[in-house]
């Protein structure tokens, strides 16, 4: 996978900074990164939303006509608005025009436009939100799923998590026999509500799951697990607690460093240092998170995502493009269905 460049579809029109911060990030990801860029939204604004004009020549814009705000329910405003910037950049991979959507607008609106456009691969009953927190083992992430996708959940929706998570974390991550587990109030078997136990039993007799039993809260950021499977209503919760643990590690650090002459000092000594913390500790260096279910990749973002964020989400849709994780995670659910058939 990756000998041809990936067509990016980005959202231009998405999100509480939109265009000049999207159009940034998809300016820098054009320059760094081996990806095509669609811009899609309203020309005028885009061009406005930048100080050199020239730094749009190497990037497509698709006009589009308005957006869907974020008062508005999904699925009426994607139908009263078909020309909307989300529905156009979907429609872009659909027709095979691009390989990826990244939109930092309504989530709701960006979930709805997959299921319409892009349909669900076979084999899946509810796609899942995948992000990717950071862990105490440099350069080892875990991918908690489903963040915000689907509140409520059967069993059988987190044992198809389990899966999708297993297949990606192996082909973006290189993780090797992937280690899954099951977000609970405790480690044994018994621990958590009737979903719980039912999906850990399902998990254990699993021949194509690595699972190795519940995570507890604490074990989230252990470097214990490659992948943790959730509902959306709890995994959106931990998801957004993490950022804010982050945002407050951070902001404690710039607070208390500099205090001193020599806290001065150690902060020009330490800046490399300090830097990496951020990149580890930032969400803004993962981007945004994979919608996996659907036939296509698409990465939903933060509504306040900035230009560094934009760019790592151009970054992680094309990681998905290029390891070819759509098609691995159809093929897998192709040898289910076999098995299932044959009755092994």
């Amino acid at each position: 996978m990756g000998l041809t460049q990936a067509r990016i579809a980005v959202d231009a029109m998405g999100g509480d900074y939109a265009p000049a911060e999207i159009v940034a990030g998809a300016i820098r990801a054009r320059e760094e990164l081996d990806v095509e860029i669609l811009l899609v939204g309203d020309p005028e604004q885009i061009r406005a939303s930048v100080a050199d004009p020239d730094s749009l020549s190497r990037l497509e814009i698709v006009p589009s006509e308005g957006t869907i705000e974020m008062h508005e329910e999904p699925l009426s405003a994607l139908r009263k608005k078909r020309r909307a910037s989300i529905n156009v950049a979907m429609d872009m991979v659909k027709k095979g025009r691009a390989d990826a959507v990244v939109s930092a607008g309504h989530s709701g609106a960006a979930m709805a436009a997959a299921l319409l456009r892009l349909g669900r691969i076979k084999g899946i009953d509810r796609p899942a939100i995948g992000a990717v927190f950071p862990t105490v083992v440099a350069g080892k992430p875990v991918l908690i799923l489903d963040v915000g996708a689907n509140v409520d959940c059967r069993p059988k929706f987190l044992e198809q998590f389990a899966l999708m998570g297993s297949v990606y974390s192996e082909y973006a991550f290189g993780a090797h026999n992937p280690r899954v587990g099951l977000l609970n109030i405790g480690e044994e078997p018994s621990k958590g509500n009737d979903v719980a136990v039912q999906v850990y039993q399902a998990l254990s007799e699993s021949p194509t799951i690595n699972f190795v039993g519940n995570a507890e809260g604490r074990d989230v950021l252990s470097g214990n697990f490659d992948v943790i499977v959730c509902d959306g209503f709890v995994g959106n919760v931990l998801l957004k607690f993490a950022e804010a643990v982050g945002e407050a590690a951070m902001n404690i650090l710039r607070e208390e460093l500099p205090r001193g002459i020599l806290g001065k000092l150690g902060v020009l000594i330490l800046k490399g240092n300090l830097k990496r913390i951020k990149q580890r500790l930032d969400h803004a260096e993962h981007g945004g998170a994979l919608l996996l279910g659907v036939n296509g990749v698409a990465v939903i973002s933060h509504g306040s995502s900035n230009a560094p964020s934009i760019f790592n989400a151009i970054r992680l849709s094309k990681e998905a493009v290029d390891n070819g994780v759509i098609g691995h995670i159809q093929g897998q659910y192709q040898k289910v269905a076999a098995s299932v058939t044959n009755g092994d």
